[in-house]
C-alpha cells in the first residue's frame, strides 16, 4: 500500500503521519508528481483559509495533480472543503471543483465559532457511507475544528449538527472528504482511516 500525504504547505502533517503509521502504513509526504501518480491512496490535509490553501496548492504544482487523480483521495478538514466548487470565505474563493457543492460559513446560531471539539457523526444509508464508516456506530464521536462547511448535497455521506446540520463527510467518484479530523478522533478515527486504506484496524 503506497500512501501519499500531499505536502500542501498549509497543514500540520505529523498527526496524520503518526495515525497512518499506527495502522501499519509508511506514508510518504511529498508534492513530487511521480510519487503522487504512483500512490495507491492520497491524503489532502489542510488548515487555515481556503485562499491561502489554494495559493499553496498552485505554488506547489498540485492543483492539476489533484484534479486528475484517479486513485482514492481523502480530503481532511479544509482538505474536504477544497474539493468543492467555491468558498464564500474571503469574499469568494474558487476551489478545485471536484465536488459540485459550495463551501459556506457555518450557521452556528448562538454557539461559538470555530466549532472546536468532539461531536457526533451520523452516516447516511448508502453503500459509500457504509464502506467508509464500516465498523463505526452511528452517532460516534469525531473531533472537529472549523468555521466553514460544505453545503449539503446528494453526495453527502454523513452529517453532524452544531447550530445546524451540516455535511461531515462527502464523496464523489474517487474523491472523499471528511470535515472532522480522523487522525485526532481516537478509535473511531483510526477505523475510518483503516477503512479508507483498505486494511484491518
Amino acid at each position: 500500500m503506497r500512501a501519499v500525504i500531499l505536502d500542501t504547505g498549509c497543514a500540520n502533517l505529523s498527526s496524520l503521519t503518526f495515525a497512518l503509521k499506527r495502522l501499519g502504513a509508511e506514508p510518504l509526504i511529498t508534492y513530487n508528481p511521480p510519487d503522487i501518480k504512483a500512490a495507491d491512496r492520497l491524503f489532502l490535509p489542510g488548515v487555515g483559509t481556503a485562499r491561502v490553501a489554494m495559493e499553496a496548492l498552485a505554488n506547489r504544482g498540485l492543483v492539476d495533480l489533484v484534479r486528475e487523480a484517479t486513485q482514492p483521495l481523502l480530503g481532511i478538514c479544509l482538505g474536504e472543503q477544497l474539493l468543492g466548487r467555491s468558498s464564500e470565505e474571503s469574499g469568494g474563493v474558487p476551489l478545485l471543483g471536484l465536488i459540485d457543492a459550495k463551501v459556506r460559513h457555518l450557521k452556528a446560531q448562538d454557539l461559538p465559532l470555530p466549532h472546536m471539539g468532539w461531536n457526533r457523526v451520523t452516516p447516511a444509508d448508502t453503500p459509500e457511507a457504509k464502506m467508509l464508516f464500516k465498523g463505526i456506530e452511528p452517532g460516534e464521536w469525531f473531533y472537529f475544528v472549523h468555521s466553514y462547511v460544505m453545503a449539503m448535497s446528494d453526495v453527502t455521506l454523513a452529517t453532524s449538527t452544531y447550530g445546524e446540520t451540516f455535511t461531515a463527510a462527502v464523496a464523489y467518484n474517487n474523491f472523499i472528504g471528511v470535515q472532522f479530523h480522523p487522525e485526532r478522533s481516537g478509535r473511531a478515527g483510526a477505523r475510518l482511516l483503516a477503512n479508507f486504506l483498505g486494511v484491518a484496524s
